[in-house]
């Protein structure tokens, strides 16, 4: 019964939109390629694979000292003096402990990082999508992750990519002059982004959205 009411109400919004569907015009966008074909997105994304091979080697470097504390005191550990095992323990202790702060706060930080600088240019980009929409009559135009299916016409993705490279702005620029917030519009493309993991010891990967 409650399928039949729903295929009811879409069969009668289809019907009453019949009259005036010289009218109506739709798009999609497919934002996440927005993000990542964008002049924008790709400066960002270069910048911030930089920024995780530094602190990659910095962790890196951190792991190879507990590491090598380890095994002084597998190896040696019995051969040496009560004070001085003491010292290597005490000093592995507190250099695992600096690791795993590390660890968790750079994570934390290129994540926060990462979030701000996508979100900025997300929102641009809901402008250039509102821009266009405006100038062109689109009645309504979708996200395609939205999107059960559509046609290839209807794709606004690369004329949003060219307007938005055409302008040259600093990401976050255009939608704060235009006072836009992304509310929903490429919330999927802002959650992809991920941050640097731990170094191997931890089993994680440096990734980043494609």
């Amino acid at each position: 019964m409650r399928h039949r009411f729903i295929i009811g109400v879409v069969l009668l919004a289809t019907a009453a939109a019949g009259t005036a569907r010289a009218d109506v015009r739709l798009a999609f966008v497919d934002i996440q390629r927005a993000l990542n074909d964008c002049h924008a997105g790709k400066q960002a994304r270069a910048t911030f694979r930089s920024r995780i091979e530094q602190v990659q080697s910095q962790l890196e470097h951190e792991q190879n000292q507990v590491e090598d504390l380890k095994r002084q005191l597998e190896q040696k550990g019995t051969l040496m003096q009560p004070e001085q095992r003491q010292n290597i323990e005490d000093d592995y202790t507190r250099k695992m402990r600096q690791f795993q702060d590390d660890v968790k706060n750079t994570r934390e930080e290129m994540q926060q990082k990462d979030n701000q600088v996508t979100g900025a240019i997300v929102r641009d980009l809901a402008t250039v999508v509102r821009q266009i929409s405006q100038k062109g009559g689109y009645t309504m135009v979708m996200e395609k992750g939205s999107l059960l299916w559509a046609i290839p016409s209807i794709d606004i993705t690369d004329e949003v990519i060219r307007a938005y490279d055409a302008m040259n702005v600093k990401p976050g620029s255009l939608a704060a002059e235009a006072g836009e917030e992304v509310g929903r519009f490429g919330a999927a493309a802002s959650a992809s982004r991920a941050a640097p993991a731990a170094p191997a010891e931890s089993g994680g990967r440096s990734t980043i959205s494609k």
